[in-house]
């Protein structure tokens, strides 16, 4: 039924969120550190699911078109959100016009002058305009490509009709193992693309975005670490991401582009020093900012299929 084998391994990480969930809800543990823990835990997990949706999208982990449209339901109340909305704002605007106007998730709407900030607030800064250009999409997909839509629909349903029935079950437990994980899923999944791409080279052919190959975060992800590939092969899958990686772009990326461990990546950009700059270590000095330019008219044809082949389940 997989067309990869190694798709196994992002099952399992759904699994596990789910048995997280399943564990707190029942259990309820109350000794302080194990429950602050096990939130804590489930969060990252409904990021890991966040990074599974992303992978679903520009490769399908099943043969089957029915499947595929049933793991994005399950997708969808791991992760929090619908995952088709993540089709118009990355696989159509950010992949197609990186770090443009036409990005509504460029790095350069966040200018703060503490970098910390711009890392912890870029959420904050391209939520709205994502928001806007998914319902100006989905609005305009319910005539033009109804399949797509009518999955949409399911997955809006599913989303929040799950949330709603548990939260009358017991809003407590509601807030604190479902949304509160689900919250921060979707604040990593976007700010995510900060440290991918800011202080990057948008017009070069290999230095348009940061990698990360430490080997538990990639294993965690399922690959996503590996993100200069994934913008030049966006429909390869995951599991053949490093070795691509290692033939097409470790020989003509610049090295500092190319991180071992996030976390020491972020302690630098983000606390010590904790400046903001190129690449290659040259001060950043940011474009004029002004609003986003259009990347998708009702005339248009999105480019979908390219950029992973379930784009329009």
């Amino acid at each position: 039924m997989l067309r990869y084998r190694a798709d196994v391994r992002s099952l399992g990480i759904v699994a596990a969120y789910w048995a997280l969930v399943a564990w707190q809800w029942f259990a309820a543990p109350t000794q302080p550190v194990l429950a602050v823990a096990l939130v804590v835990t489930t969060c990252f997990f409904s990021w890991f699911a966040a990074t599974i949706t992303h992978n679903t999208l520009h490769t399908p982990v099943f043969y089957s078109r029915g499947m595929n449209r049933a793991l994005q339901v399950l997708l969808t109340v791991s992760y929090g959100f619908p995952v088709s909305e993540y089709v118009p704002g990355h696989n159509l605007s950010h992949h197609r016009f990186t770090q443009s106007r036409k990005d509504v998730m460029r790095t350069t709407k966040a200018r703060y002058q503490w970098n910390l900030l711009n890392g912890l607030l870029f959420f904050v800064h391209v939520a709205g305009d994502v928001t806007a250009a998914n319902m100006r999409y989905v609005k305009s997909m319910r005539r033009r490509r109804p399949r797509w839509f009518r999955q949409f629909v399911l997955e809006t349903v599913a989303c929040w009709g799950l949330k709603a029935a548990l939260f009358v079950v017991d809003w407590r437990k509601c807030l604190l193992y479902v949304v509160v994980p689900h919250l921060f899923a979707l604040w990593a999944i976007t700010s995510i693309n900060f440290v991918q791409h800011d202080g990057c080279d948008p017009d070069h052919e290999y230095n348009h975005s940061r990698d990360f190959t430490g080997k538990l975060i990639n294993w965690l992800t399922c690959n996503n670490g590996y993100h200069t590939i994934h913008h030049l092969e966006p429909a390869l899958h995951w599991s053949l991401r490093p070795r691509v990686h290692e033939e097409k772009v470790a020989p003509f990326i610049h090295p500092a582009l190319v991180q071992k461990s996030l976390i020491a990546y972020s302690w630098r950009t983000f606390f010590v020093p904790g400046k903001r700059v190129r690449f290659d270590g040259a001060p950043y000095v940011l474009p004029v900012e002004g609003p986003d330019e259009e990347w998708f008219t009702t005339t248009d044809q999105p480019e979908a299929t390219s950029l992973g082949a379930e784009a329009e389940a």
